[in-house]
Formats: C-alpha cells, sequence, structure tokens
C-alpha cells in the first residue's frame, strides 16, 4: 500500500461506483456466479488505498434522508457534496490527510472529477491533491458525441450511406438532445432506424469487439436510460446478450457477464447485512439510480476548460481512453487534450508514440509540458480495467508514479 488514497467517482450521471468500478472493474474481488468471490488479480488496491464513492446521494446503496434532494441534482451539487464528503471522511480518518490524493473516473466523472478538483484547489483545503485521471471522459459534448459516427463508420459498424445521414442530417449530440427533451425529428428518427439495423443489440457500444452476455437472459441493466448510449436504447450497460457463462469469456479469462453477476451479487440479502448497506426507498440494487432526476441538460457544460484551469494550477491530468469505446471514442478526447495543450501553451515532452506492456503495446501515449497526458488502451473498452486489467493497472502504476507511460 503506498501513501495515498485513490477517490473514484465512476460512471454516471447517478450510476454506481461501487457495482462498476469496485466489483466489475479494478476493485480486489469479483462475483463469481455462484455463492463465491473470486480475487481480481489486477485489483488496483494493490498500488494505492481506494475509495470508491457513490455519488450523488441515491445512487447504489447511498440515500437522502430528504427524497425531494432526488428531484432536482445537478453538477454544482454533486460537486459540493462530494467536498463535503471527502471533508467529513478526513475528520473521521486524520491520518490519511498528509498522504498524496489521485482523483479518477470514468465516463461521466469527466464532469465529476474535474469540478470536485476545482473546488479542492479554490477552497484552498490541505489534501494533497496531486493529479486527476479520466477515462472515456465526457469533456466536451459536441466533440465526444460526435466522434462517435466516424468511429462507427471507421470500425465497418455502419454503411458510407448512413455515415452520410450521421454527418449530413442527423448527427449524434442532436439526437441526445432530442433524447433529452422528450421529443425526436423525422430526420433523427430516419437516423435511428437506420442505426437500428445496422448495429445490433449483439454488439456492445462499450466494447465494440467484445462478446456480450447472454446467460442471465434479459438483465434489469437495460432498463435504465442513459444519454452516453449511442442510437436510440441510451441505457449505461450492454443488454444482456451473449453466450453460456462459462463460454462469455474472451482468450484473456475476460468476463463478459461480470455486471449481471455483480447485480445478483450485490441483490443478496446476505451480502448487504455485510456490507452494512441499507436499501431505503427501493427495493432492489440498482447500476443505475431509478429515484435520482439528474439535470441531463448538464451534459453540454465543457468541463476541457476546467481541466485546463487544473492543469494551469499544477495539478498533473491524464485523459486515457479505452480504444473499443464507442461511446465516448478516443479520437474526441484525444482532439481535445491536443487543443487545451495548444491553449495553454504547452509542448509536447513525449512525442506520440506506443507503450508496452509485457513486450506487447498496451496503447499509445503523448505528454504535453510534463503534466498534461493523453494515453490509449489497446483494446480496452468504456470500462478498460474490465476488459483489458493487466494494460489498465499498467496505467495506473504509471499514474500515480507521475512517470510517462514506456
Amino acid at each position: 500500500m503506498i501513501n495515498s488514497e485513490f477517490a473514484r467517482p465512476t460512471t454516471g450521471p447517478g450510476c454506481s461506483s461501487v457495482g462498476a468500478g469496485a466489483f466489475s472493474e479494478h476493485g480486489p474481488f469479483r462475483p463469481s456466479g455462484g455463492e463465491n468471490l473470486i480475487r481480481n488479480e489486477y485489483s488496483w488496491n494493490k498500488e494505492a488505498n481506494i475509495l470508491y464513492l457513490e455519488s450523488p446521494a441515491g445512487v447504489g446503496f447511498s440515500y437522502s434522508a430528504n427524497t425531494s434532494f432526488y428531484n432536482s441534482v445537478n453538477d454544482t451539487i454533486t460537486a459540493q457534496d462530494n467536498l463535503k464528503f471527502l471533508q467529513n471522511w478526513f475528520v473521521k480518518f486524520p491520518e490519511y490527510k498528509s498522504r498524496d490524493l489521485f482523483i479518477a473516473g470514468e465516463s461521466y466523472a469527466g464532469h465529476y472529477v474535474p469540478q470536485l478538483a476545482k473546488l479542492i484547489v479554490l477552497s484552498g483545503l490541505k489534501f494533497n491533491l496531486k493529479s486527476i485521471a479520466l477515462g472515456n471522459p465526457l469533456l466536451d459534448f459536441s466533440t465526444d458525441l460526435n466522434s462517435q459516427g466516424d468511429y462507427y463508420w471507421s470500425h465497418g459498424l455502419i454503411s458510407d450511406s448512413t455515415y452520410k445521414l450521421i454527418t449530413a442530417i442527423c448527427n449524434t449530440s442532436q439526437r441526445v438532445r432530442e433524447h433529452i427533451s422528450g421529443s425526436s425529428s423525422v430526420a433523427c428518427k430516419a437516423v435511428n432506424a437506420q442505426l437500428s439495423k445496422e448495429i445490433p443489440d449483439a454488439i456492445d457500444n462499450y466494447d465494440v469487439t467484445a462478446d456480450v452476455c447472454v446467460s442471465y437472459g434479459q438483465s434489469q441493466l437495460r432498463v435504465y436510460n442513459h444519454p452516453l448510449r449511442p442510437r436510440f436504447h441510451f441505457s449505461l450497460f450492454s443488454e444482456s446478450l451473449g453466450e453460456s457463462p462459462n463460454q462469455a469469456k474472451s482468450a484473456e479469462n475476460i468476463d463478459v457477464c461480470v455486471q449481471e453477476k455483480t447485480f445478483m451479487y450485490l441483490n443478496r440479502k446476505d451480502v448487504q447485512e455485510a456490507l452494512h448497506a441499507q436499501l431505503v426507498g427501493v427495493s432492489n440494487w440498482s447500476f443505475c439510480s431509478p429515484v435520482l432526476n439528474y439535470d441531463m441538460k448538464n451534459l453540454e457544460i465543457p468541463m476541457i476548460d476546467v481541466v485546463g484551469s487544473l492543469v494551469s494550477s499544477g495539478i498533473s491530468v491524464l485523459v486515457y481512453s479505452g480504444d473499443q469505446d464507442s461511446v465516448v471514442p478516443f479520437t474526441g478526447s484525444r482532439s481535445l487534450v491536443n487543443g487545451l495543450a495548444k491553449k495553454l501553451g504547452l509542448n509536447a515532452t513525449v512525442t506520440y508514440r506506443p507503450w508496452f506492456q509485457d513486450k506487447q503495446v498496451g496503447g499509445w501515449t503523448q505528454v504535453y509540458g510534463e503534466i498534461l497526458t493523453f494515453a490509449t488502451i489497446r483494446g480496452g473498452s468504456h470500462m478498460s480495467p474490465s476488459s483489458s486489467p493487466k494494460r489498465s493497472l499498467a496505467l495506473f502504476k504509471a499514474f500515480l508514479a507521475g512517470n510517462p507511460l514506456a
């Protein structure tokens, strides 16, 4: 255990860090699908003390005593509550306050993490914040979402004609805006229909080269709407489509049914009792909150300049991307980081190059001004530690050490 804490608000908005991060990605254990847990050989807590933060209240096993809180939650409220959590946590565990603090997350944590880090900097609180890491993050609504069309086409998921429709008639950001507003134009309906024909549900948009899970029937995971889901389903996790439990694993022994197994495990009464967890106002534990009414207009608030302000204040930033994610593709993140470096006047201190893990290419990376890093994880998904655990752990080690990937 090194002298650091690692606070990780992940996924979102309204989805569980415990379910996704701790039990499906990089925690010490994973559910086996039976009675027991199995050890995660590539757990990140081998390198750091990790806090998994369920945020905002109403997510996972967290809850608010005032249920009216759920009716109007937004980025500002979430950042303030997250800061208050850290303050209270360090009061309860003061022995950790002198240690280095790293904050990281993925997906909508592209909003959560920079805003929390900014509040820490502005507050003057002595939390020893060193770095933040953002995995496949939503940093700019239009840039990130509109890179989906190019990604679909370049990976052979859509036809030339559908690609033209996406780029000329109705792009992804427009379709998400319409989804949030509850209306859909004729043009976007046509694009959705074409995408439905060409990208079947048996493709996981969060990991386009992976098999999908059908062994647990029609999963509960499909019912929660999430606007980062491309096309028209907008659910956070892939639908439960795939092979049997023993077959639903890649050659690297990646379990594509881990989310289904996690859902079943965390809904066991004995597990909830062991965790001292309560279900308040809900009948089941869920990956994504069924009670939270998050202000989805916040998706359009750009975060890249907030990231820039952190860099300017001396906080190191890593933006990393699993290169098999079509939801927040690496191409958008790469262009945003490159543009930010130019805006801040940061020169490339490590030019774009491959990095290696076990003598294999782990991905590609570039470093600007020894403080801003972009990296890809080769073969990684939207949640890379679940699909590329060894490479993700190598990236995490480099992040903690402040070293460029080599």
